[in-house]
């Protein structure tokens, strides 16, 4: 049963693993590298639980408030402002970080790192009658999300980057931090919420927060298509 348990937790890590695989077709990362970000988001994994079991403690706050706190400051400022302090020095003294796609491809692999710690701890403390419904339902809404946070947060970094312009460099290191923390607040409160067209709103929130995350991969995976070609052409 634990071996089970142990693969239904690993399983959604090992599909975007192959996913970002794909999708960096041109300029593949160095593989101690990927590994590198995916500890280091183990590692901040451990010390948001910390973190957020202090915030639990000392919260306060009762209906709609509790739900605002536990979302946006619990969940969303925790996790992702954790994330984005390592993410982002360690991200952009990364010799490897050469191009936009880069940005979200470390991005992800922090957030997967994240994710499976995450996934294995709410699927091995649940109860062994539901342990199977949460990791099933995890795995196809909580893991990609934490995937849709860290595509945002990778893609304003590389903006960040690979931008000229002193004034809009520093609105989009903001936007790195900012944009995810709000995403995965918005996530966390509708999914809470007890309203009777919720889920009708959620399963809308989650089209719409793929639909623009997926684009955004598609945009920074053409890009590193045409840096790849403009490569192999000067090189006649």
């Amino acid at each position: 049963m634990k071996l089970n348990l142990l693969i239904l937790s690993i399983a959604p890590t090992i599909a975007f693993i192959i996913w970002c695989y794909l999708k960096d077709k041109y300029d593949k990362e160095p593989i101690i590298i990927l590994c590198k970000f995916f500890i280091l988001g183990a590692f901040i994994s451990v010390i948001a639980i910390i973190a957020e079991d202090f915030l639990i403690d000392i919260n306060r706050y009762s209906g709609y408030s509790n739900l605002l706190y536990m979302s946006f400051i619990v969940a969303g400022f925790t996790e992702e402002g954790l994330k984005a302090l390592v993410l982002i020095p360690n991200l952009l003294k990364e010799k490897s970080f050469n191009e936009k796609l880069d940005g979200i491809i470390y991005s992800i692999f922090l957030s997967l790192g994240f994710a499976t710690i995450e996934n294995i701890i709410y699927i091995f403390f649940e109860e062994s009658k539901t342990a199977l419904e949460v990791g099933v339902v995890r795995g196809i809404i909580s893991v990609p999300a934490h995937i849709m946070f860290a595509i945002t947060m990778g893609y304003y970094i590389s903006k960040y980057k690979f931008s000229n312009k002193a004034i809009k460099k520093r609105e989009y290191l903001f936007m790195s931090i900012l944009v995810p923390i709000l995403l995965h607040g918005i996530f966390d409160f509708i999914a809470m919420i007890k309203y009777k067209f919720s889920f009708v709103v959620f399963f809308i929130y989650i089209i719409l927060l793929w639909k623009v995350n997926l684009d955004k991969v598609d945009e920074y995976s053409d890009n590193s298509r045409k840096r790849f070609l403009r490569g192999r052409k000067n090189k006649k």
